[in-house]
C-alpha cells in the first residue's frame, strides 16, 4: 500500500504555512503547531494553531472512515 500524506495549509496575508504529515505523525504535528504558536518570533497565533489542530483531527476522522467504510446491511 502506498504511503499517503495529509496537507494542512494556512494563508495569512503574505505568509503561507504549509504542513505535510502522515497519519502516524499527527501527534508531532500538533506539538509543532503548539510550539510555533508559543514562539513570539512567529506570527502563527493560538487561534491559528487551534483551527489547524481541528482540521488535522477532521482529516484523521475522514481517513478512518475511508479506510473502514460501513458495510451495506441490505
Amino acid at each position: 500500500m502506498p504511503r499517503e500524506f495529509n496537507v494542512l495549509a494556512l494563508i495569512k496575508g503574505e505568509e503561507r504555512f504549509v504542513f505535510v504529515y502522515d497519519d502516524e505523525s499527527r501527534a508531532e504535528l500538533i506539538d509543532a503547531l503548539r510550539d510555533q504558536a508559543a514562539d513570539p518570533h512567529l506570527t502563527l497565533s493560538w487561534f491559528d494553531a487551534a483551527v489547524l489542530t481541528e482540521k488535522a483531527r477532521e482529516q484523521a476522522q475522514a481517513n478512518s472512515t475511508q479506510a473502514n467504510p460501513a458495510r451495506n446491511r441490505i
